[in-house]
């Protein structure tokens, strides 16, 4: 069964981050399952980010990662990234899906919030 989501601070949202390499991604994203900011990661290796920074064309190697978590969590997720992300400024956006499966929406919950 689909259910919609209303906005509230237990709305399951979407972050989306990259890392420099697996290994980096692997560690930041266990703890963050482990301290429960987060109920699950989907990492992807081998992405190729071409950017500009500090007023030069970039491109870089990356791993994104799709963290599931929820709204009430986003401050805490964001303050541990600032403080355990390598890079001076981590990308960190967030995307609210419309709705989802009610089974695994509350599989989200639960991970976060110790269920």
């Amino acid at each position: 069964m689909i259910e919609r989501q209303n906005g509230t601070d237990e709305e399951v949202v979407i972050c989306l981050t990259t890392f420099p390499d697996s290994e980096k991604a692997r560690q930041i994203g266990t703890i963050w399952v482990e301290s429960q900011l987060a109920a699950c990661l989907n990492l992807l290796p081998g992405v190729e980010s071409i950017y500009r920074w500090e007023g030069k064309t970039e491109c870089s190697a990356e791993v994104v990662a799709i963290v599931k978590t929820t709204r009430s969590h986003l401050p805490a997720l964001e303050a541990s990234l600032r403080e355990l992300h390598p890079y001076e400024l981590p990308e960190f956006l967030i995307v609210s899906p419309e709705g989802g499966s009610a089974e695994y929406l509350k599989w989200v919950r639960n991970g976060v919030n110790g269920a």
